[in-house]
């Protein structure tokens, strides 16, 4: 089990980034930028809440300290945290739209947001705001810092002890007639209870959670399918994919087993997501786009002669989100850069048939990856065999 206790994130690495997208703002030419994003806001301040059709912002001045806007109802959260200056509206919809008061107390002549809805934007425009579309925030944090680093790497871990819990127990359960949604949550049950003994309450009101889903047999061709009441066979094969979040960071491992010895089909599936795995990871380093390395990837599931089974792109970025940008996939054209988060995803998936899918999180590194995901690198394809 892990042992490594990370740090939750402090006031200083929120100023730190406050500053940093201050800098980033002046030299878009702006005098300020609003976050309405919920992840921006939170990556810039550390205040986690439950999301609603009430919008919360942050808006970060070129001069002087930030201001926090939320619904009255979460003006005494909003006061926990560091952020000291903290204003109010009412409730939704409000007479007037939430987000035009906000643009109004930020009081400043060019405007950036990073996420606004089309109606509002129109109606601000018309009123005379100058509100100016502004993805410094969303760039920021693709490279993530040392302490960032740390939580992923310690959600990365707990993910795989998650897949141990289903390499040790998903045999005993599936013999005694437990179903998919046994093994995974008797999976899930093990390591939120690990999470729990390494790191007790520090991260208490952030995103902290495991989550995953566990797919057999023909099920297992269903990439976003949900976990079901079916009762793995033998010779079945089982996907599990697992995410972690701790402090707000994300990181995921994934894996696919079998129930009992592999036969010479299921053995050449494994061993062509071993080898796009391995590929991707080879592609994944400073200068090479997104795209490159996506084509690198999915090219040894085609050479094995699997390309119709293929269903998604290598990967994608993680951080505060499970799923952000930039993007291991057709398009992705950002250059990669030391300090990413990249997941690496072979996925062949065969409807009526069965499914293979392996992740890794990667960190980008000088050069190379760094990849704390460790569930494959210890259990070779044809060694993870769940007895029936």
């Amino acid at each position: 089990m892990p042992t490594d206790r990370p740090a939750p994130l402090t006031e200083s690495f929120y100023r730190a980034r406050v500053a940093a997208t201050r800098a980033a703002v002046r030299d878009a030419g702006l005098d300020g930028l609003l976050c309405l994003d919920l992840h921006d806001v939170i990556y810039l301040s550390g205040f986690f809440h439950s999301p609603s059709e009430r919008p919360v912002g942050l808006f970060v001045p070129l001069e002087g300290e930030p201001t926090l806007f939320v619904p009255l109802l979460e003006r005494e959260h909003a006061q926990e945290g560091w952020v000291a200056h903290v204003e109010t509206y009412e409730e939704f919809p409000g007479e007037t739209h939430p987000v035009a008061w906000m643009v109004g107390r930020c009081g400043v002549a060019r405007l950036g947001v990073d996420a606004l809805d089309w109606r509002i934007a129109e109606s601000l425009r018309a009123s005379g705001a100058d509100v100016r579309p502004c993805d410094a925030v969303e760039r920021l944090r693709w490279i993530k810092t040392p302490a960032e680093l740390a939580l992923v790497r310690a959600a990365a871990r707990f993910a795989d002890r998650c897949l141990e819990h289903v390499l040790d127990e998903a045999g005993d359960i599936a013999r005694q007639g437990g179903s998919e949604i046994d093994i995974l949550q008797a999976a899930l049950a093990a390591t939120e209870a690990d999470m729990e003994v390494v790191l007790g309450r520090a991260f208490a009101g952030t995103t902290t959670r495991v989550v995953g889903t566990l797919h057999t047999g023909p099920r297992a061709a269903l990439p976003h399918g949900r976990t079901s009441l079916r009762v793995p066979q033998r010779g079945d094969v089982l996907i599990a994919g697992i995410g972690v979040a701790i402090g707000g960071y994300h990181a995921e491992s994934g894996s696919t087993f079998v129930f009992g010895e592999p036969s010479a089909d299921q053995r050449r599936c494994l061993l062509a997501a071993d080898a796009c795995d391995r590929a991707a990871a080879l592609a994944c380093r400073p200068g090479a786009r997104g795209d490159e390395v996506n084509e690198r990837g999915l090219a040894e599931l085609r050479a094995a002669g699997l390309g119709d089974a293929i269903r998604h792109r290598i990967g994608h970025g993680m951080g505060i989100q499970g799923h952000e940008s930039p993007w291991l996939a057709p398009g992705g054209d950002t250059p990669i850069e030391a300090g990413m988060v990249f997941s690496n995803e072979p996925g062949i998936y065969r409807p009526g048939t069965d499914g293979y899918r392996t992740i890794n999180s990667m960190i980008v590194t000088d050069d190379g990856v760094e990849v704390p995901s460790r569930f494959q690198a210890e259990h070779a394809p044809l060694e993870r065999i769940l007895a029936l």
